[in-house]
C-alpha cells in the first residue's frame, strides 16, 4: 500500500494557502461535492489537519472559490497580449483566454451566485473580479476607440457576454445555436450577423 506523502510542518497561514491551492483543482473537477478526504490526499496531509486551520469544509471551499475567481492571472494574461496586433487578432486572443478561464470554472460557475446573497464579501469579490477583467479588455480595445460605435468598456462587456453565453449555454439556448469559435465570435461582435455580401449600405425610400 502506497504511503501518503506528508508535507513539512508549516505556519498556519502557509498551511491555509497550501490547502486552498490543493482544493481549487478539485473544486473545478467535482464542484462542491469534493470531500475533505480528497482535499487532504491532494495536499498530502491528514484529514484532521484541515480543521486545524479552517473551522469547517464550507469555509475552505469559500476561500478556494475566491482563489478560483482571482482576476490577477487573467489581468496579467490580457496585459501580455499588448496592442501591436490588429483589433481582430487582439480580440481573438482575448476570447480564447476568457473561454479557457470560464471552461476551467464551469463546474463551479453557479456556486458563487448561490452564496452571494448571504455573503457580502464574496459578492464584492466577484463583482470586483468581473470589473477588473472588463477594464483589462477595454484597455486592449482603447487604441481602436475611434473605429467603434460603442465605447471600449461597452465593447468589452459585449465580448464577455458572448463568450459567457457560448461557454455556459444559458438563457434557454437550443441546439440550433451551435458552437461559436473565437474567430466567429469576434466577427459577430465587430461585424454583426450580416454576411459580407450584405454589408453594403442599404437605402430605403419613403413613399
Amino acid at each position: 500500500m502506497t504511503k501518503r506523502r506528508r508535507v513539512p510542518a508549516m505556519a498556519p497561514e502557509d498551511r491555509r494557502a497550501a490547502l486552498i491551492e490543493a482544493t481549487v483543482p478539485l473544486l473545478r473537477a467535482h464542484g462542491t461535492a469534493v470531500s475533505t478526504r480528497q482535499i487532504a490526499e491532494a495536499a498530502g496531509v491528514a484529514e484532521g489537519t484541515i480543521f486545524g486551520v479552517f473551522p469547517d469544509k464550507a469555509t475552505l471551499l469559500r476561500a478556494a472559490l475566491m482563489r478560483a475567481f482571482d482576476p490577477r492571472p487573467a489581468e496579467d494574461a490580457l496585459a501580455a497580449i499588448g496592442a501591436t496586433a490588429g483589433l481582430r487578432a487582439r480580440l481573438r486572443e482575448v476570447a480564447a483566454l476568457l473561454r479557457a478561464g470560464m471552461k476551467a470554472n464551469v463546474n463551479i460557475f453557479a456556486v458563487p451566485r448561490e452564496l452571494m446573497a448571504e455573503d457580502a464579501e464574496l459578492r464584492e469579490h466577484m463583482l470586483d473580479s468581473r470589473a477588473r477583467i472588463t477594464a483589462a479588455i477595454a484597455a486592449l480595445v482603447e487604441p481602436d476607440r475611434d473605429h467603434l460605435r460603442r465605447s471600449p468598456m461597452a465593447t468589452a462587456q459585449l465580448l464577455l457576454m458572448l463568450v459567457s453565453v457560448s461557454v455556459h449555454r444559458g438563457f434557454g439556448l437550443s441546439d440550433d445555436f451551435g458552437d461559436m469559435d473565437d474567430e466567429e465570435l469576434v466577427s459577430v461582435l465587430l461585424d454583426g450577423l450580416l454576411l459580407p455580401s450584405y454589408r453594403a449600405p442599404i437605402t430605403e425610400s419613403v413613399r
